[in-house]
């Protein structure tokens, strides 16, 4: 029997969550597996903002490609990557457990927490829901664009004197820097990306190998990803927009946040609901559309007309 062929981009990080699956496939379902890394066009835009050219989207496309072509078999996405509206002959089929969803402040100054950072201190980001955060909590913070993987973004810590890096828990975790992590940001503080944390498994919908690739779900995390992507999906959100979202599993039920922050951190617009986990999709709808009630729609248009107009 021929090896899986896993589709993934190129960097430390993707490659480790691809041989992450590869051992799960291997595991529970005796296949041999060949890793597959391809250049996406966001890897490639390193120096333009990411919501100026096409979204995050740009780390998925050519991935897909290679599954559409047969080049691959099975593609591995970080989650938070996917746009909302994906090829109809795909299927994401499973979502393994989750890793730390939170954010990570990772500062020069050993023990360094964002409040205590300096009053007009540098500070990291290439996210438009980070940047945004960090301004309703220290809008005295310089915000400085940030793009790369994870090894260049702890690099441009040091050369351009930057106070401090926001960065994913579980990127940190996955590639063995959870030491340089100086604070995990607490949802009350810093909600997440949708889906953060979580890695995607996508085949082809008529491959019999999807229906096999179902071993490797996790039914906790794939509710939860459901009920945040939907919030997104109902907002049309990408990554012009500062929207955070977080589903936590709560035996059978979850409990969905959500907010859409203004960019200069201004207002924000921020609701929950709980609900079975059954209905995780829908209970996603339901909170976007009552982000909807309470005004998100208008900095939802400011964000799309200052994207468009950039």
């Amino acid at each position: 029997m021929k090896p899986v062929r896993i589709a993934t981009r190129g960097s430390e990080l993707a490659l480790w969550q691809a041989r992450f699956v590869a051992e799960r496939i291997a595991a529970k379902l005796g296949r041999e597996t060949e890793i597959v890394p391809l250049e996406t066009s966001g890897d490639r835009l390193q120096a333009v903002s990411l919501a100026k050219v096409g979204g995050k989207g740009l780390f998925v496309k050519e991935i897909e490609e290679a599954l559409l072509d047969g080049r691959a078999d099975v593609a591995v996405h970080s989650a938070k990557d996917l746009p909302a509206v994906l090829p109809p002959e795909l299927a994401l089929v499973a979502f393994p457990e989750r890793a730390d969803p939170r954010d990570a402040l990772v500062a020069r100054s050993p023990g360094a927490t964002l409040r205590s950072l300096a009053r007009g201190a540098r500070v990291g980001t290439g996210s438009v829901r980070r940047a945004a955060q960090l301004r309703l909590l220290r809008p005295d913070l310089e915000i400085a664009p940030l793009r790369g993987n994870v090894p260049t973004r702890l690099r441009k810590l040091e050369e351009q004197n930057l106070a401090a890096v926001v960065l994913a828990c579980a990127g940190l975790e996955r590639l063995g820097l959870s030491a340089r992590i100086t604070e995990r940001l607490e949802f009350d503080v810093m909600l997440p990306a949708v889906a953060q944390g979580a890695l995607a498994v996508q085949a082809r919908r008529a491959d019999p190998l999807a229906a096999a690739l179902a071993a490797l779900d996790h039914a906790e995390t794939a509710a939860c990803v459901a009920a945040e992507r939907g919030v997104s999906a109902e907002l049309g959100a990408d990554c012009n927009v500062p929207l955070a979202a977080l589903a936590e599993w709560r035996g059978g039920m979850l409990r969905v946040r959500a907010r859409v922050i203004a960019p200069d951190g201004a207002r924000v617009v921020a609701a929950e609901l709980s609900g079975p986990a059954s209905e995780a999709r829908a209970l996603g709808t339901e909170l976007a559309r009552l982000l909807r009630a309470r005004g998100a729609d208008a900095i939802l248009a400011s964000c799309r007309a200052e994207a468009a107009a950039s």
